[in-house]
């Protein structure tokens, strides 16, 4: 009976081995496609990770229950599939020994025992967060001459009237805006931690945080708008109402030049409205000329018009949403010309991953050799579909989409500069999205306006790859007395270059 025990859990484990492996090629091939529509290739990614993670604690359980002398590979139909190698845990964190006893003798003959060495173990333990109070002590002293009392100047703080150091603010801010942690939560956590902080202070440190950072804010607004080329994009934020919700808009900006290799940092701007009123945009883009990627929302029109000042605003139509009307046709439907357009679609998307990250030039040029030619024979070939076609059917209606806005859709072309989509706004406002399931809705329209300060803030930090909490908290810490005009120094991505001179200071 032992022995067929044993063969069900290595049948179970090997078939769980296959399906995880077969899972893991899918998500790979899924994140190698960066171009292309992205919310449904979203949702069948989150699905595909949430089936491979319930499958490996599904293996972890059945691998708990095997005995201990299992080998550390296993006979999987045709091949040997060996478990990946373990990954080191961090150099950085600190060790504590835990020494256990040995033998003062020979279990054997009662002899001396003399040291070989040792076998150590590491494990991954988790001490709870270490809260302290920090007392800034201001001796005063008195002089004997002329009676004078001297003491230190009250040092600066990072909010007015508050008792919260830079490191807790920048937990606060980064806990309700990058990990969409509601104040609520976070109220009762440092509760349980023995530290009680009502919502209604943690709401009063967030609010005098996003006016301190506010600076900080409007610099990265201008980075942004200083660009030869942005990805606009907005999404919904339900508003709390007297009574019930309506639906406000946050809108984002983003400025990234490293698909052709540019050399200016990335960086997000973001905005609130309460409506999707294309007065909103106008507002936000009174200052920029040059090349926005967007989708095609009627409220931006106005921005493309010639007698716009200070000039107009150049359209470059996103292919993944052109892409996504005949994608949904081709799966639900199976429809032909639908299947044929997205096949023709992601030839283009194949070359453009060839050429990310090259500089203007050589883009443009493979373009004009390899990717005209195609864009010219969709052209024709959707024409002479849409010829055929039914004007109310909804292949035709996919294809009019494409057709009306044909000349927005191939300017990547002859420019360089230009995405073939406007993936880059769509992650930015990503995020958002999952905090929307978390907080439900911002509190006011001044909630809005907050959070899209401080999500500016955020996202810029991580599309240049710095750690948002600990330069929140370094900035926070020094803002205060940081010159007005040397503001540049500030920003993350110089931030990061100072680091290691700061760490070596």
């Amino acid at each position: 009976m032992l022995l067929a025990e044993r063969q069900a859990h290595r049948a179970k484990v090997r078939d769980q081995a296959l399906l995880i492996e077969k899972l893991e090629h899918q998500i790979a091939r899924l994140r190698h496609e960066r171009f292309g529509q992205s919310s449904e290739r979203r949702a069948l990614l989150d699905q595909l990770e949430l089936q491979l993670f319930e499958l490996k604690e599904d293996q972890a359980q059945a691998e708990a229950a095997m005995p201990a002398e299992e080998p550390p590979s296993q006979a999987v139909q045709a091949f040997t599939r060996r478990k990946p190698a373990r990954r080191p845990l961090p150099e950085h964190l600190p060790r504590e020994r835990v020494v256990h006893p040995a033998p003062s003798s020979c279990p054997c003959c009662g002899g001396t025992l003399h040291k070989l060495g040792e076998d150590v173990t590491e494990m991954l333990e988790l001490v709870p967060r270490q809260w302290k109070v920090i007392q800034h002590v201001r001796e005063k002293f008195s002089c004997r001459s002329c009676e004078k009392i001297a003491q230190p100047p009250t040092p600066s703080h990072p909010i007015a009237r508050g008792r919260a150091g830079p490191g807790l603010l920048a937990h606060v801010l980064f806990g309700k805006y990058g990990l969409h942690l509601p104040l609520t939560r976070q109220s009762a956590t440092y509760a349980r931690e023995g530290v009680p902080l009502d919502v209604s202070t943690l709401a009063d440190w967030v609010g005098a945080s996003a006016a301190t950072l506010m600076p900080l804010v409007e610099a990265i607004r201008a980075h942004v708008f200083a660009a030869e080329r942005i990805h606009a994009d907005e999404t919904t934020v339900p508003v709390l109402g007297v009574g019930k919700t309506r639906t406000g808009r946050l809108w984002t900006y983003v400025r990234d030049d490293r698909p052709f290799a540019g050399a200016d940092p990335p960086a997000a701007a973001y905005f609130y409205s309460p409506d999707r009123g294309g007065v909103h945009p106008e507002e936000h883009l009174a200052s920029y000329a040059g090349l926005m990627q967007a989708d095609a929302y009627a409220g931006f029109n106005r921005l493309y018009e010639a007698g716009r000042k200070p000039g107009p605003i150049v359209e470059a139509v996103c292919w993944a949403h052109a892409r996504r009307k005949f994608f949904d046709l081709a799966r639900l439907n199976k429809a032909p010309i639908a299947i044929e357009a997205v096949a023709r679609t992601d030839a283009l998307f194949d070359i453009e991953r060839e050429i990310n990250g090259k500089p203007p030039a050589e883009r443009r040029r493979v373009r004009q050799e390899r990717s005209r030619p195609r864009v010219e024979a969709l052209e024709t070939w959707l024409r002479e579909q849409y010829a055929r076609l039914s004007p109310n059917s909804q292949v035709a209606k996919a294809i009019a989409y494409s057709l009306n806005r044909w000349d927005g859709l191939a300017r990547f072309l002859d420019d360089g500069r230009l995405c073939m989509t406007n993936n880059a706004a769509e992650r930015a406002l990503r995020g958002i999205a999952v905090g929307r399931h978390n907080w439900t809705f911002a509190g006011s329209d001044n909630g809005g306006r907050r959070a899209a300060a401080i999500y500016t803030l955020i996202e810029t930090a991580k599309l240049n790859d710095v750690d948002p909490q600990a330069w929140l908290a370094d900035i926070l810490a020094r803002l205060h007395d940081h010159p007005a005009k040397r503001i540049a120094e500030l920003m993350p991505w110089n931030w990061k270059r100072r680091l290691p001179q700061r760490a070596a200071a």
